[in-house]
């Protein structure tokens, strides 16, 4: 069967214990392994995981090892404004302070430590 049995998204990083900072400061990610070349995160409730494997790892192919580009991530909380005050506390690189979108959502933008964009996003009630 292709039964989806868990997903893991897993970011190439030059600094695996700034992005564990990261994610664990503005999401509620929780590390499950911690390694000097691999980190799992995992939301506190258990449905969301998160990899974070140096880019330099013999089990990344070299081709792959280089800087993200084409994609961005999205996380979906309760507050983006409160997710930015964090970010703001930590000094973490802002792209997008929050902002409403005429979709619906408030969303602020943030670039990780290896230059991923990180989209947070809240419902607009």
């Amino acid at each position: 069967m292709k039964e989806i049995k868990r997903l893991i998204t897993n970011i190439c990083t030059d600094d695996v214990q700034s992005s564990k900072y990261f994610y664990t400061k503005i999401l509620d990610f929780q590390v499950a392994f911690d390694s000097d070349w691999y980190v799992q995160l995992i939301a506190t409730d258990k449905s969301y995981e998160l990899g974070l494997i140096s880019r330099s790892s013999e089990v990344i192919p070299v081709d792959y090892q280089k800087q993200p580009q084409g994609f961005y991530l999205t996380f979906v909380v309760d507050s983006a404004d409160d997710v930015y005050e964090i970010s703001k506390e930590e000094g973490f690189e802002v792209i997008e302070e929050p902002t409403d979108t005429f979709y619906g959502q408030r969303r602020l933008l943030l670039k990780d430590p290896d230059g991923t964009m990180v989209d947070i996003s809240s419902i607009i009630q």
